[in-house]
């Protein structure tokens, strides 16, 4: 063998072993790259204003729902959260629950139309709910739950639509008042939707309702609703890591076409 076909030889060699070098140095970039995809995808989940329980309450009767709030931010805390109520369904009986730490003002707003509940004709119904911390609020890493009974529930709608405003400590508000559309994507800032569910035939709610009281009726625990919506927070999690599995099957895939090539 030539000088020069050893040289040839020797570089080919050099060459061929310098590729898993790369394609190492280059697996940490795609695994961070594709690590963020999966922060980016998690993360709006977990984030939201919600309204619990979703798909449970029962159209005509009384509900207890919850608007779980999220702090989204790692250098301050929630100390305000404010609540419209659909006017286009207006719901005449509104009762928050008191939480500790928290001062609660109810909006009253004159009905362009009246509605009649239990045979009387109501005028005016709750528009906004406020809640104002009086201490530290809702702080890095912490949730709050803001309970409120509801009714009567409206039976010609599948759901009802809350606009939320998340203020912090630092001034920023957060408004959740996009409206979500059917088939479409979910917007970056969604706001609070309970779904209805048909009475059952008995004209009670699906766990049973208190017509008169205003207490839990036509709808599951909330602890239900939470495992649900962990559950499509974890599928969206799996979803994101087969994106990075993938990616890195990509990587191998063009390093052993480029080993063949050679």
């Amino acid at each position: 063998m030539s000088k020069n076909s050893k040289m040839a030889k020797m570089s080919q060699q050099q060459s061929d072993a310098s590729h898993p070098r790369r394609l190492a140095r280059r697996l940490p970039l795609v695994g961070a790259a594709a690590a963020g995809s999966v922060l980016l995808l998690a993360g709006p989940a977990f984030a939201h204003v919600s309204v619990q329980p979703t798909g449970t309450a029962a159209k005509g009767g009384y509900a207890t729902v919850n608007f779980k709030v999220p702090n989204e931010k790692d250098d301050a805390s929630t100390v305000k959260l404010e609540v419209t109520l659909p006017t286009d369904h207006p719901l005449a009986s509104v009762m928050p629950q008191p939480v500790p730490g928290w001062k609660i003002s109810v909006t009253k707003t004159k009905l362009a139309k009246p509605i009649e509940m239990e045979g009387e004709k109501i005028n005016e119904a709750p528009s906004k709910i406020t809640w104002t911390a009086d201490g530290k609020g809702v702080e890095p890493g912490q949730f709050q739950q803001f309970p409120l009974s509801v009714g009567q529930l409206p039976k010609d709608t599948d759901q009802l639509v809350f606009k939320a405003l998340q203020t912090y400590d630092n001034k920023e508000v957060v408004r959740w008042i996009e409206p979500t559309k059917e088939g479409a994507p979910e917007p970056e800032n969604p706001a609070p939707v309970l779904k209805l569910a048909a009475a059952e035939e008995d004209g009670h709610g699906a766990a049973g309702a208190d017509a008169k009281g205003g207490t839990t009726a036509g709808m599951k625990t909330t602890a239900a609703s939470s495992d649900a919506s962990g559950s499509d927070n974890t599928a969206r999690i799996l979803g994101a890591i087969g994106i990075v599995v993938g990616i890195i099957g990509v990587g191998f895939g063009v390093f052993a076409g480029r080993r063949r090539s050679a």
